[in-house]
Parts: C-alpha cells; structure tokens; sequence
C-alpha cells in the first residue's frame, strides 16, 4: 500500500473510531510503528486535528468537532445514502460501491443507524455470472476503449460485435451496454446477459456526441395501447405496484379487470406473457390476436 492511500485510510479509520492504537495500525498496515508515527505528523502538518493519548489503552484519536464541521451533508443526508447505497450494493456487487459505503459509515455515527429503511434484493446466482462482464464494460467505459463479444439474439443466432461501449444501464432486473456497433453503424442496446466471449481491446476510440443520441431516445416514445385484461389475484398487487389501484376494478370471484397502457410491440407482448395463465386480454380484439399470433 503506497503511503498517500495509507494515510486517507488512517482518516476514514479514525473517523469511524474513538481511539486507535499505534499497534492496531502496524498490524492492519504491516509497517513499523515508525512509520505510523511519521504517518501521525504528516497528516498533523496537513491540519488534520489529530491527538494521541498515553497510557495502556492509549493511541491516537482525531477531534469530534472535525468530523462533524468538515461535513458538507448533514448525519440524516448521510443515512439516506447509505441507506440507497447499500441497496444498490446488492445489484452492483462493485468494490467501488463497497469503498464508498465504507467511507460513508465512518463518517455516520453508529448511534444514529438506525435502520428505520431496509433494502432488500434477491442475491440471484446469475448476477455473480455476469460480474465480470459488468467489469470489464466498467473499466472499458472509464478508458474509452473498444470492446469485442458474441451477441446472442432471444431467437438463439450469434453475431460477432465490435462496440464503442458508453454507458451500462440496470432496468427493473437485467443490466444492459448501450453503445456505439462498428458493424451496425450505430447506437445499440445489448443485453449484458446475452453477451459472450468479451474482450476490451487495445484500440481505444474517440466518443461519438451520445449525449445527443440520449436526448433523441428520451424524446422517443414508443405507441401506447390501452387493453383490458382479466388478472388472476396472484398476480394483482403487481399491476397495483406499476400501474395504480386506479387500475384494477373487481369483475368476478376469480378475476379482477385491469385497464392499462402498453406498448405495441414485442416488449408489450413479451410483458404481458410473462404473466401466463393469470392474464387473459379481453380488448381490443386487434391487440388479441397480434398477441397470440406471437
């Protein structure tokens, strides 16, 4: 560990703690306690208000009033995000994220977690599979480098990519790549799941205006068709969940009647599939048959 990252984790260390001893950071650090007490004056001179304290249960400590004035967020700002971010951990699964919600709690008292909001999300095994693909994409991204995959399409056909990679994207519960493809010639979406065999490559490229491609796609709205569907009570609190009360009325003992939007193509239809038997659409007639003709 070089000595500039030593000394920001002897701050984020006493910024957590009340007393640490010169013992306790020659172990963590494996230096001599020398170099500890040269590390202490460094960050002195630096105006870090650090104090030692003599004695058996000795060591140094930094000052109260510096951990809170310092702050440009207040301690219930700080739990908010810690409380996002640990949520968010769980998708991510980033050492990044890690860093920051560590360095985020020694500056949170642990008196005031209070854990009133507890984010929870599945641990599924397949986002293990792909954290390497997230990773490589991440450092690909950040270094402007092209990457190369074999992209494997829903109907199974394979197809080697050239991509200028731009962004990563998490939507409801898959992480998608938008970029830019050489062999396409232009923006695409690839589903980091459907990618295989992917290599960042030497070449590097020069960034396309995507800010301008994102602005056209978020102007873009895809045709919205209002169906009726009867729905199963298994599945109810689903459409309560995206779509509102509002949406649902009751029709029998077995069925409630829901009125939404989607869209009219095979997003819309592979949606409402998803379903199974504990949807039935009703109307329009047109949208009826397009769907069981997919």
């Amino acid at each position: 560990m070089e000595k500039v990252e030593r000394l920001i984790s002897i701050i984020m260390i006493l910024l957590k703690k009340d007393i640490v001893s010169t013992k306790e950071f020659t172990q963590l650090f494996n230096v001599s306690k020398r170099t500890i007490l040269r590390d202490m004056d460094t960050l002195s001179l630096s105006n870090i208000p650090i104090y030692s304290i003599n004695g058996v249960n000795g060591g140094y400590g930094i000052m109260d009033e510096y951990k809170f004035d310092k702050r440009l967020l207040s301690s219930s700002d700080l739990e908010n995000i810690l409380t996002a971010l640990s949520g968010l951990e769980q998708i991510l699964m980033s050492e990044e994220v890690e860093v920051t919600i560590k360095k985020i709690e020694a500056m949170v008292s642990p008196l005031s977690l209070k854990g009133s909001i507890q984010l929870s999300f599945y641990d599924w095994e397949g986002r293990s599979e792909i954290l390497q693909t997230l990773k490589t994409c991440q450092e690909s991204i950040l270094k402007r480098r092209l990457v190369s995959f074999d992209y494997i399409d829903k109907n199974g056909l394979k197809t080697n990519r050239i991509v200028e990679p731009y962004q990563l994207q998490f939507s409801e519960t898959s992480w998608y790549l938008k970029g830019f493809c050489l062999h396409r010639m232009s923006y695409r979406t690839f589903k980091l799941s459907r990618i295989d065999n992917l290599n960042m490559d030497e070449k590097t490229f020069y960034p396309r205006d995507y800010l301008l491609e994102q602005e056209r796609e978020a102007s873009y709205q895809p045709q919205l068709v209002a169906i009726k569907a009867l729905i199963s009570p298994s599945i109810k609190d689903q459409f309560i969940e995206r779509y509102g009360r509002k949406s649902i009325e009751n029709y029998s003992s077995e069925f409630f009647l829901a009125t939404i939007y989607v869209p009219q193509n095979s997003t819309g239809f592979q949606f409402l599939a998803s379903f199974g038997t504990n949807l039935e659409i009703v109307e329009p007639k047109a949208y009826v048959e397009d769907f069981r003709s997919i």
